[in-house]
């Protein structure tokens, strides 16, 4: 081991004690003190958005002199509506009911036990993610709000962003009086770094990646930390045979091309094929007048010439780009199977004025969000109500779907009585 790894290990346990520490503090941290934090770090945001839009052009000038691609440049930029959305999330997480004490259940037992339930924090959370820097700030207040230390390990591209936007966090932090500890930022660029958090048990309770397959795919082999995978959002919307038309058009449209870059954008459209050749050529119309390339299978590419050719690994992709894959299905049915073979489980819509298939489709697909007559592009934690989210997990344990305060919290029993004794 050389002495830079030395270093970097060192830094990490470090980091890894003093958020133990914070934890323990913020377990019992007020409500009061911490909506405080999180108002402060709003007000901070605002103050210095110049300072913040400075170091997100050096991290932009350095994406782009390393050919970071048009998604990526996409999630790094900042600019003041961005910021002051930001900053708005945060007094919008202040505003919600404290995720920390509240009693889920309480039940009496004949040997006289009061019994309850009582949310509580996870304790230290670790979250890894990529190029989007609005991430620092909605983990930071997220972890705060939920009674959690964070470690934040933010990706090279968005270093300098990160570092602006958690200055801030740290303001509001010392404005209530809580530990700059109960946020942490990793100082170090280097990968290694990943790979300490991820051996670290000891300190870190919960690991969140966020990012791409390959971040994810590390994370998974590499990790001795449980986890909440927020995976690919390959992500479908299904045209029934009984759909507005016009809803449909309108709805497919803002759910691939709002934002491309997103996980919750659609990337595969299923179209019935018993109104395809109405409908699809007015989709095609739609996309292709905002730049879209619609690749299609062979149905649908007789239907409309613009359309070209899609191969097997189109079904899989998640393009995060200007890019859409058609799929032709003879009814519900077949479009619930070829939907649950290639989802990634993130996000599927149906669009249709049959309730009955409405429901159908709602019951029977496998995904952490599913929709009805609605754009995936509310695919999204703040679009909830959560405020903010670490991300959207498809996985099955302790949380699915967007991961907000409430989602970062376990619970304990509590149990009361007046000198019960359990018989011999």
């Amino acid at each position: 081991m050389n002495a830079r790894s030395i270093d970097i290990k060192q830094i990490m346990q470090e980091i890894g004690r003093s958020a133990k520490a914070a934890a323990l503090e913020l377990s019992s941290c007020s409500s009061k003190s911490k909506n405080k934090a999180l108002q402060a770090a709003a007000a901070s945001l605002r103050k210095n958005t110049a300072k913040i839009m400075a170091a997100n052009n050096i991290d932009m000038e350095a994406g782009k002199a390393k050919g970071l691609d048009k998604s990526l440049l996409d999630r790094l930029e900042l600019n003041e509506k961005r910021i002051e959305s930001i900053a708005k999330s945060l007094e919008e997480i202040a505003l919600l009911p404290d995720p920390v004490g509240k009693i889920l259940s309480n039940w009496d037992r004949p040997s006289g036990l009061d019994i309850s339930r009582i949310s509580v924090p996870l304790g230290v959370i670790g979250i890894i993610y990529e190029s989007r820097p609005n991430v620092t700030a909605d983990a930071g207040a997220l972890c705060l709000k939920s009674g959690n230390a964070a470690i934040l390990r933010g990706g090279s591209e968005s270093f300098n962003s990160s570092k602006a936007i958690a200055a801030c966090l740290h303001d509001g932090l010392r404005a209530a009086g809580i530990s700059e500890n109960a946020i942490q930022l990793v100082p170090v660029q280097d990968r290694e770094a990943v790979g300490e958090m991820l051996t670290m048990p000891e300190y870190i309770d919960v690991i969140i990646p966020r990012g791409g397959k390959g971040l994810c795919k590390r994370v998974m082999e590499e990790s001795r930390v449980p986890t909440l995978l927020h995976l690919d959002g390959n992500c479908h919307t299904y045209i029934h045979e009984k759909a507005d038309q016009k809803m449909a058009v309108e709805v497919v449209s803002n759910a691939k091309m709002r934002r491309t870059g997103i996980c919750g954008a659609t990337e595969s459209l299923v179209v019935d094929k018993s109104i395809a050749s109405e409908i699809l050529p007015k989709i095609v119309d739609s996309l292709s007048a905002e730049g879209c390339e619609i690749r299609g299978d062979e149905i649908a590419r007789k239907i409309d010439s613009r359309i070209v050719p899609a191969s097997d690994a189109d079904w899989g992709t998640e393009y995060l780009d200007a890019i859409i894959s058609v799929k032709i299905v003879a009814g519900l049915n077949e479009a619930i199977d070829f939907i649950n073979q290639h989802s990634s489980h993130h996000t599927d819509s149906i669009i249709t004025a049959d309730s009955s298939a409405a429901a159908d489709f709602l019951n029977r697909i496998d995904s952490a969000i599913v929709m009805h007559n609605t754009s995936t592009q509310f695919a999204d934690g703040g679009e909830f109500g959560m405020g903010a989210e670490i991300g959207i997990s498809t996985g099955r344990l302790h949380a699915r779907g967007p991961v907000g305060v409430e989602q970062l919290t376990t619970y304990k029993y509590v149990v009361k009585s007046d000198g019960a004794i359990r018989p011999r």
